[in-house]
């Protein structure tokens, strides 16, 4: 017996939006900020399968029970794994999970176990969902994971647009990355851009320090930003990225009078040293789990260049995602670009929308 969807099952996308979309026909969604994932149960069979098809299940083998409890006989759902500290939603300690060692992955299991948050059906018993409206799938998700334990969740959902603008101002503290928009009669279209994301977005002045090569080998692929802590060190908070080509060779002349001939004399001449990592500093370069094998060597800069840069989320002093390259500033001292310019939402309880 096999399930009417099996994978591999392309996830269905979101398009990004400035304004929570208003109207009849839309559903709305707090945007959660984990790891995307299909579960596929059919009796004793578990997978959980990752937006790139990868296996979630050896990472989050505290979920398996509860999924399987839990779960009709045959179900294909599509959710969020996430991870609640206390302050919210912790994408840094979820990205912990990702680890060879299964001896950790046991370890942080126990110590800060992981929830499931469903907010969509594609499959239930026999039955191919899909091509069924989403205000149906709706309705059979709440049936079969609404009355769930923890950490089993079904994701609140509304279709009142005030209730929707309040859980994207309020519940921003808590770590959600913003709001999703759905078509009340919206079909589960595979890998394709159907729903609607609004997240939050803000600017800042940052030191561009440094800067990688562009993967095809032509100019400059992302810009290392940093701000200055109450130390005075320069931190490493992320990259601006994703530039036109014709940006990419011109950026190359903006950066060529800053750059450093002698890499010690860099705020972060340390990074290769792994002492250098155990103090609170955020340095560039050393490859990581995520970093898939790719070439990370960098460029230093002078750090006095000054760039304000877009970007709509930071978790624990870092940018969660690459920020967006606004315009030079160069009427910024570079000793001016600290943390304190930068807005912090105050932290809100999870409770009200996990039911924990």
């Amino acid at each position: 017996m096999t399930l009417p969807v099996e994978p591999p099952v392309r996830p269905m996308l979101a398009k990004a939006a400035a304004k929570v979309p208003a109207g009849e026909g839309w559903w709305y969604e707090p945007k959660w900020d984990g790891f995307r994932a299909l579960v596929f149960r059919e009796g004793d069979r578990l997978e959980i399968s990752s937006r790139s098809g990868k296996d979630l299940k050896r990472y989050f083998p505290e979920l398996v029970g509860p999924l399987l409890a839990g779960l009709p006989d045959r179900a294909v759902v599509d959710g969020e794994v996430v991870l609640v500290g206390p302050q919210g939603l912790d994408f840094d300690l979820l990205g912990q999970r990702i680890h060879p060692a299964a001896s950790r992955i046991d370890r942080l299991a126990a110590q800060t176990p992981a929830d499931f948050v469903a907010f969509d059906l594609l499959a239930l018993g026999g039955d191919d969902l899909r091509e069924a409206p989403f205000s149906r799938r709706r309705e059979l998700l709440v049936e079969v994971v609404g009355a769930l334990p923890p950490p089993v969740h079904v994701t609140p959902a509304t279709t009142d647009h005030a209730t929707a603008v309040d859980w994207f101002n309020r519940f921003e503290g808590a770590g959600l990355d913003g709001v999703v928009a759905k078509a009340s009669d919206s079909a589960y279209t595979e890998g394709k851009r159907t729903m609607v994301k609004v997240k939050h977005e803000r600017t800042a002045d940052m030191v561009v320090a440094g800067w990688r090569r562009h993967k095809d080998g032509h100019g400059v692929g992302s810009l290392l930003l940093g701000l200055y802590a109450g130390s005075g060190q320069l931190q490493h908070l992320g990259v601006a990225s994703s530039f036109k080509a014709t940006e990419r060779v011109e950026l190359l002349d903006d950066l060529a009078p800053h750059a450093l001939d002698d890499p010690r004399d860099h705020p972060w001449a340390a990074w290769m040293a792994p002492e250098a990592h155990d103090d609170g500093q955020r340095l560039p370069g050393a490859p990581s789990r995520w970093s898939g094998g790719r070439d990370q060597a960098w460029f230093p800069l002078r750090p006095e260049l000054v760039a304000e840069v877009g970007f709509n989320q930071l978790t624990a002093g870092r940018l969660r995602h690459p920020a967006r390259f606004v315009r030079w500033r160069p009427d910024r001292e570079a000793a001016s670009c600290t943390y304190d310019q930068l807005e912090v939402a105050a932290p809100a309880e999870l409770a009200e929308l996990l039911h924990r």
